[in-house]
C-alpha cells in the first residue's frame, strides 16, 4: 500500500472525492485511508445513509485507487465527538466515563452496554453495505475499528461506579490464564493475585481499561466481520516522552497492552502505531516485535518520503500512510509530482511513491527473499551515520554535505538497498552519501566500486540515463545521492584480497 490518510473533515461530502482522489492518484497513491463517521451514516437511530461513501467508492474505482475505511464510532482520538447526537444527549442510556474528580467526561464509557450494542449495529450495517456495494471490485481493502481509543484524564481510567466495582473484583479467568502463561505480558505481574491491583500492580489502571476497551472492540469488530470479513485493525496514539497514562489515551493498543487486547478482542487482526514522534524506526520495530505485520496508518507528512525507505526496506512493511495527504499539491501537466518537499525534506512523497510503485514487483520479491535493507537518517538522529549489511557488503550512509564547506545539504535522508544479483544492487533514496566495504564476517576481502548508473523509468523499463563516475562518485569512493530528488541507482561492487 502506497497510502495516505485524509484529514478528519476531508471525506464528509461526495464532492470532495471528485477533487481529492484524482489528485492523489496523479501523485502515485494506490490506497487512501478515509474516515466514515457514525454521526454521518446514522444521524437518526436505525436510519442509515451511505450515499457519500458510495460516491467515494465509485470515484476510487474510476481512479484505480483502493480505500481503507476508518470507523469513527464511539471514539476518535479518545473523545466521542463523532458519535450521533442521539447518543451524546442520552447519558443514561449511553453513560460517560467519570473523571477522578467524579465529573462526567466527553468520553463514552466502554462499559456502556447500549453504547456497544448500537456501535456494533451501525458498524455491521456499514460492513453489510460495503459487501453489497463492493465485494466484486474489492475497492475497500480493510477497516480500522474505532480510532486511537483510550481514557484521557488523571488516573488513567474511568472512575464510574460500575468501573470501580469491576476494578476491585477478580481479574476475568480468560485473562488470568494468559497472565499465567506469561506470553506477551510485561514482567513483574503477580499470577497469584486476585483483583486488578494485586495482579497488575502499578499498571493496573491502564491494563483494566485496556481490557474494557478490548471487549468493546471485540463486540464491534465481530458484528462487522459477520457481515463482511475484511481484515480489521486498531491504531494507537503513541505516548510522548515523559507522558503518563491519562496524558496519552490510557489503555490504547500499545505494545505493553496488546496481550490484553489479544485476549479480549480476537476479531482484531493486528495493531498499528500512529507515529508523529521522532523515533519512527523504533516504534515500527516495537510493533513488529509484538507480532504485528508492519503497517503505519498515520505519520508526519513532512518526514514521510524518507521514513518510507525504512518501512518498506528495513521493516519489510506492507503499508505506509502519512496523515493529511489531501493537502498535497497536484501533479503537473506532464504527470510529474509538484510535491517537491522543502529544502529540508528533499523529494516529495509523490515523487517517492512514483518510483516505489514502478519498482513494486522487485521490492516485493526482495522482501520475500530477505534481500532488502533500509534506513532513515535525520539531522536530529543520535548517530551521524548508519550502516546496513547485505550480500556480504556493508552500506554506510551519512547525510549529504556540500563541498568544500561540508555544510549539510538536507535535514533528512533515506535509502533502500536491494540485492538483484551477486555483487549487484539497486539503491534508491535521497539525501545521503553511501560508501561500501566488505562485511568482515564474509571473507576478509576488500570491496571496490565497479560501476554506478543512475536509472530512470522509461517506457515501462528501468533504463540507465547517467553513469556516475568522477566527481559524481567522489572519484569512485561512494554513491552521492541527490539531496533534493529521489534517485534509483544500479551499483556493481567487486572484491579483492588484502594481500594483493
Amino acid at each position: 500500500m502506497l497510502g495516505g490518510e485524509l484529514g478528519n473533515s476531508s471525506a464528509g461530502t461526495a464532492a470532495q472525492a471528485d477533487t481529492i482522489l484524482p489528485r492523489l492518484a496523479g501523485l502515485h497513491f494506490n490506497t487512501v485511508l478515509m474516515p466514515v463517521a457514525w454521526d454521518e451514516i446514522e444521524p437518526q437511530e436505525g436510519r442509515f445513509d451511505f450515499s457519500v461513501l458510495d460516491h467515494w467508492v465509485d470515484v476510487a474505482q474510476e481512479q484505480h485507487v483502493h480505500l481503507v475505511l476508518l470507523w469513527f464510532g464511539s471514539w476518535k482520538n479518545a473523545f466521542s465527538n463523532y458519535a450521533p447526537e442521539w447518543v451524546l444527549t442520552d447519558t443514561r442510556r449511553f453513560p460517560r466515563a467519570i473523571s477522578a474528580e467524579g465529573l462526567p467526561t466527553e468520553i463514552l464509557s466502554p462499559l456502556g452496554a447500549e453504547t456497544a450494542r448500537c456501535d456494533a449495529r451501525a458498524f455491521a450495517a456499514l460492513m453489510r453495505h460495503v459487501r453489497e456495494k463492493d465485494a466484486a471490485q474489492q475497492t475497500v481493502l480493510m477497516v480500522q475499528v474505532e480510532n486511537e481509543i483510550g481514557y484521557l484524564g488523571v488516573g488513567g481510567r474511568d472512575r464510574s461506579e460500575a468501573a470501580n466495582k469491576l476494578f476491585t473484583e477478580a481479574v476475568p479467568g480468560e485473562l488470568m490464564a494468559r497472565v499465567k502463561s506469561g506470553a506477551g505480558f510485561a514482567t513483574g505481574l503477580n499470577p497469584a493475585g486476585r483483583n486488578w491491583k494485586e495482579v497488575f500492580g502499578g499498571a493496573a489502571d491502564e491494563d483494566f481499561v485496556a481490557w474494557e476497551y478490548g471487549l468493546f472492540a471485540q463486540q464491534v469488530a465481530a458484528a462487522g466481520k459477520k457481515e463482511y470479513a475484511l481484515p480489521m485493525y486498531m491504531n494507537a496514539q503513541l505516548p510522548a516522552e515523559k507522558e503518563t497514562a491519562g496524558d496519552y489515551p490510557s489503555g490504547g493498543p500499545y505494545p505493553t497492552t496488546q496481550a490484553i487486547y489479544r485476549a479480549a478482542a480476537p476479531a482484531i487482526d493486528f495493531y498499528a502505531p500512529d507515529i508523529y514522534w521522532p523515533d519512527f524506526s523504533g516504534w515500527v520495530d516495537e510493533y513488529a516485535a509484538a507480532a504485528n505485520p508492519v503497517f503505519v496508518p498515520e505519520a508526519r507528512l513532512d518526514a514521510a518520503p524518507m521514513n518510507a525507505m525504512y518501512l518498506y526496506g528495513e521493516a519489510r512493511g506492507f503499508g505506509f500512510s502519512p496523515f493529511a495527504v489531501d493537502s498535497l499539491p497536484a501533479a503537473d501537466s506532464q504527470g510529474k509530482s509538484e510535491d517537491k518537499g522543502s529544502p529540508q525534506t528533499g523529494p516529495g512523497l509523490g515523487e517517492v511513491y512514483g518510483a516505489l510503485g514502478a519498482m513494486s514487483d522487485v521490492i516485493l520479491e526482495a522482501q520475500a527473499k530477505g534481500a532488502i535493507r533500509g534506513l532513515v537518517l535525520h539531522e536530529t538522529s543520535l548517530r551521524p551515520a548508519q550502516t546496513v549489511a547485505l550480500g556480504g557488503f556493508l552500506f554506510r550512509a551519512t547525510l549529504a554535505r556540500g563541498w568544500p564547506a561540508r555544510n549539510l545539504l538536507t535535514s533528512d535522508g533515506g535509502m533502500m538497498v536491494l540485492e538483484t544479483a551477486p555483487d549487484e544492487f539497486l539503491v534508491m533514496g535521497s539525501g545521503l552519501t553511501v560508501t561500501f566495504s566488505r562485511d568482515p564476517d564474509a571473507d576478509g576481502q576488500v570491496a571496490g566500486i565497479a560501476g554506478i548508473e543512475r536509472l530512470a523509468h522509461v517506457d515501462g523499463k528501468w533504463t540507465p540515463v547517467e553513469v556516475e563516475n568522477g566527481d559524481q562518485s567522489d572519484q569512485g569512493r561512494g554513491l552521492l545521492m541527490d539531496a533534493k530528488a529521489f534517485g534509483v541507482y544500479r551499483v556493481r561492487l567487486y572484491t579483492y584480497s588484502r594481500k594483493n
